[in-house]
């Protein structure tokens, strides 16, 4: 309680120069822990969200994210937590055994039968489960993988790294055949027969070289390694040398590009390949002439309103590469984006990401002006200068 009412007397300043010092994304992080009884724990992705498809969903790549922040943040013991609830949804899904995760569980302590996250529809009468949330996607599943394997390096059991196995020789099976080889997007919607994405993510395949590799690492087993250099050839394969960027990917019918232009695809391959780095300067110039505003930056070319992760992501990125002052900046605009009590808003107002949202296809997913898990996972990151992708303070070699 101490560090809540400690952030609240900031409050007046915190869109200005504070006039007391505003608690470190680490412990806001901390705290969001320890707030929770003992026991393996899903964190709460949007805290202050108090019905519908958001209320109190723990989002898998969020708690992914906030498990390697721990991490960075020296607190190994509060992301084996999170670890651990992994691994419990990963023996006791309620209907999946296959290494299969879900990219949302219900937010608290797990226990089993382990709880996915759902909201009472007035309308309707009846129970709702949003068809994202029960799917699985690729990335997400590189990101846990990710996450489990920071545990294992951390000494903290090598029951992560079997989950982290499991999990890989599920995600091998949307590998694809159809040139450039890659890994499709997963699943959407629940059992028995969830529908297939058959796209081909940048992003995605950027996750997927890193955990491969990270795998690769634990496991001594080339086929992992293998693996890992079809995901990095995919995301090579996607550098638009007219657009002087990373295209989104690839689509459904495997042959015309998805050339949308978004943050994270042109920032996780400077974090996670090393091959990616040649085209930096450019990618990190089309960043700014396309996705900048004077707020901070976008998610995409819509620039509608800055995007608190992405902006923090940016940091990490001109931080690992030495570029102190840029990084500094970035982190400036990131921390306007606060709420009282420290976490950190999604975006400065209703954002759009230029995706199509799968559970409504006349809408564009966005993001909104809600304190949320990743934004604060991100800042905490961004803070200690550790990489996700990597697990140490530095750029993969």
């Amino acid at each position: 309680m101490k560090l809540i009412v400690a952030a609240s007397l900031c409050v007046v300043a915190m869109f200005s120069v504070p006039a007391c010092a505003a608690p470190t994304a680490c412990a806001v992080l901390r705290s969001a822990v320890a707030q929770s009884p003992l026991g393996p724990l899903f964190l709460q992705s949007f805290p202050k969200e108090a019905d519908g498809p958001l209320y109190n969903t723990a989002f898998l790549y969020d708690n992914a994210v906030a498990t390697l922040a721990l991490i960075g943040c020296d607190d190994a013991k509060d992301a084996a937590r999170i670890g651990d609830a992994m691994l419990v949804a990963l023996d006791h899904d309620r209907y999946w055994h296959d290494g299969r995760l879900r990219n949302g569980y219900a937010a608290g302590v797990v226990e089993t039968p382990v709880k996915l996250a759902g909201w009472w529809d007035k309308k309707q009468n009846h129970w709702v489960e949003d068809g994202y949330q029960v799917g699985s996607d690729s990335g997400d599943m590189a990101w846990t993988m990710l996450a489990l394997l920071a545990l294992n390096r951390d000494g903290a059991g090598a029951r992560y790294r079997s989950g982290a196995i499991r999990i890989a020789h599920w995600v091998d099976t949307n590998f694809d055949t159809r040139p450039p080889q890659g890994f499709m997007g997963g699943t959407f919607g629940d059992q028995p027969k969830p529908q297939p994405n058959r796209w081909k993510s940048t992003e995605h395949n950027t996750d997927l070289a890193a955990a491969f590799t990270q795998l690769s690492g634990a496991t001594s087993d080339k086929h992992w390694r293998e693996r890992a250099g079809i995901a990095s050839a995919f995301v090579a394969a996607m550098w638009n040398p007219q657009c002087r960027c990373f295209d989104a990917g690839m689509a459904e019918d495997g042959r015309a590009r998805n050339t949308t232009l978004a943050l994270d695809a042109q920032l996780w391959p400077l974090l996670a390949i090393p091959a990616a780095r040649s085209h930096a300067d450019a990618a990190l110039a089309t960043v700014k002439q396309r996705l900048a505003l004077k707020t901070g930056l976008s998610y995409g070319e819509t620039r509608d309103g800055v995007w608190t992760e992405g902006t923090e992501q940016a940091a990490l990125v001109m931080t690992l590469m030495g570029r102190a002052k840029d990084a500094a900046a970035l982190t400036a605009i990131a921390e306007k984006n606060r709420a009282p009590d420290g976490w950190y808003f999604a975006a400065d107002t209703k954002t759009s990401t230029g995706f199509d949202l799968q559970t409504d296809l006349k809408q564009h997913r966005a993001y909104f002006r809600i304190p949320a898990l990743a934004a604060l996972a991100w800042a905490a990151l961004a803070q200690q200068g550790f990489n996700p992708f990597s697990g140490t303070k530095s750029l993969p070699r």
